[in-house]
């Protein structure tokens, strides 16, 4: 076990990478307060928690210390996810991680747990350490969002689709490079552009949509929050007040919701003067808000907070989406015939009868989702004090939980041949069972299939980003050919930061236009 000395050392330096100072009288106080408690306030937080008995513990090693495993999780918590899911044989097991040990349930479990009491088995703390939220803002209590997006935004997908439709063709021709001949694309970062705007549109309409200071905001905003969570993660929690004055992505986000109150407030106030009523998530939030929830300011931070919710994952999507397309250039043909034939029976427009005629394009996404999910553990929850299970079992005080979906998905017993990517897998499954085809849907939540989570904190955006997401690979097939660059045999591999799984920001994919774009898919 490295000193104390050793420890400090190394904090220190990480310290002064993430605060991204020169050396200062402010970093030299620093050093010494690390050298004085830093291994003892370490020591302290992971104490804090208390092991189930009899549980184990993936990743030990022979002398029975997790300290390897605490630092592979940062970089590799699919490999030892799967791992202690295996080990288990599908029961209970322990994976560490810098926070401690985090307790991996079984899906049993999921149905009594879905509606346990929020102050007992906490959603919101897991999101909030894992972005930090005490010093990102990321993680909201707030009710409004969820209920607004159940209520009306789910109610209203197919009233949607025309101005997502719109703003798709019209994002596409402003953001994306001609590619007349085969050209490079940074597919990641053009992708997040895309969905910032189209998002925006349902967000806002097209004050927002086209309105390039908050597209670009909407996208920092997350991106600074990451990263920011990222660098103050370095610090023990009881440096970290004093450390997040000195990180400049935190700094940058007042800079963030500056920008939504003065954008926003002017907006909301012209729609009360005029009484304008746009088909919105804005002006429903202003119609469903109560009590404190009606201030100007406070359903501006919330729009915001929705944006990094819903950019950077539905952009994420897209992204493994066109990879695995280079990988499988065969699946594209069946692809674009599936879409052409559903197009001439909604007028070349695309709308819910669209995409409920798309089996195999739901599936594609669905199988490229099992294997690339965002998350690798979904319904965490940070269980405050001991819970007892139907079956005896108590959780202790202090434990995170979490179900290991991405595992889960790769069990033979649930998906055979679970490790061949069969992009129309689920096709065929809803084709075998069509009482059952629910189940296995893009945006369906049950114990097989909890990507989107589960229960009533499962994603309540998810049917509107399956829509985007289908749009926007619609587009894609029907207006671009795309393949690998010259010498790049196989797919950019995801980047994993604990239980986030992220596509290659890097990675390239050629692209050339094809005739006639969406005119050839009705022809």
């Amino acid at each position: 076990m490295a000193s104390s000395q050793s420890l400090t050392a190394t904090l220190f330096v990480q310290a002064q990478r993430a605060l991204d100072q020169p050396f200062s009288v402010t970093s030299a106080l620093i050093a010494v307060l690390f050298f004085l408690v830093s291994s003892s306030a370490i020591q302290s937080y992971t104490n804090r928690q208390r092991l189930a008995p009899g549980v184990p513990i993936v990743g030990i090693d022979e002398r029975g210390s997790v300290q390897a495993a605490r630092k592979r999780f940062v970089h590799d918590a699919k490999g030892l996810l799967r791992e202690g899911y295996e080990m288990a044989k599908g029961g209970l097991f322990y994976v560490p991680s810098p926070l401690g040990e985090r307790l991996m349930l079984h899906p049993k479990y999921i149905e009594e747990l879905k509606s346990a009491p929020i102050d007992k088995v906490d959603f919101v703390a897991t999101f909030q350490e894992m972005f930090e939220g005490k010093y990102t803002t990321m993680g909201s209590r707030s009710t409004l969002h969820p209920r607004v997006v159940k209520a009306q935004v789910n109610l209203h997908l197919n009233d949607l689709m025309p101005a997502i439709e719109e703003e798709i063709q019209v994002s596409f021709k402003a953001i994306w490079p001609r590619c007349d001949e085969w050209t490079e694309v940074a597919v990641a970062e053009k992708f997040t552009q895309l969905v910032g705007r189209v998002s925006s549109r349902m967000f806002g309409g097209k004050q927002l949509s086209q309105h390039d200071e908050w597209v670009n905001t909407t996208i920092t905003f997350a991106v600074d929050g990451f990263i920011g969570a990222q660098k103050i993660k370095k610090f023990p929690h009881f440096l970290r007040p004093i450390a997040a004055r000195f990180i400049p992505e935190i700094a940058k986000i007042r800079n963030h919701y500056k920008l939504a109150h003065d954008l926003l407030i002017p907006i909301m106030k012209e729609r009360k003067r005029t009484g304008e009523q746009p088909m919105d998530l804005l002006q429903w939030m202003m119609e469903n808000a109560k009590g404190p929830e009606t201030d100007e300011e406070f359903i501006a931070d919330i729009q915001l907070k929705v944006s990094f919710a819903a950019i950077h994952t539905s952009a994420a999507a897209p992204t493994q989406l066109i990879y695995d397309l280079c990988q499988m250039p065969d699946i594209i043909a069946p692809l674009r015939e599936e879409l052409q034939a559903a197009l001439r029976e909604t007028d070349g427009h695309l709308t819910k009868q669209t995409f409920n005629m798309m089996p195999k394009m739901d599936s594609f996404l669905k199988e490229s989702q099992r294997f690339n999910p965002l998350l690798l553990i979904t319904m965490e929850r940070l269980v405050h004090d001991p819970y007892t299970l139907s079956d005896g079992f108590t959780i202790p005080a202090n434990t995170t939980i979490g179900v290991p979906t991405q595992a889960i998905t790769m069990d033979p017993s649930i998906y055979p041949n679970p490790t061949e990517f069969l992009p129309f897998r689920f096709a065929a499954l809803r084709a075998d069972n069509p009482q059952q085809a629910g189940r296995w849907q893009y945006a369906s939540s049950n114990p097989q299939s909890m990507s989107f989570g589960y229960g009533r904190h499962a994603c309540p955006g998810r049917f509107f980003a399956s829509n985007e997401i289908k749009a926007i690979m619609s587009y894609v097939i029907t207006h671009f050919e795309v393949r690998f660059p010259a010498g790049v045999g196989r797919r950019p591999e995801s980047l994993a930061v604990e239980t986030q799984f992220l596509p290659d920001q890097g990675g390239r994919v050629m692209m050339k236009r094809r005739a006639g774009g969406l005119a050839a898919a009705m022809e």
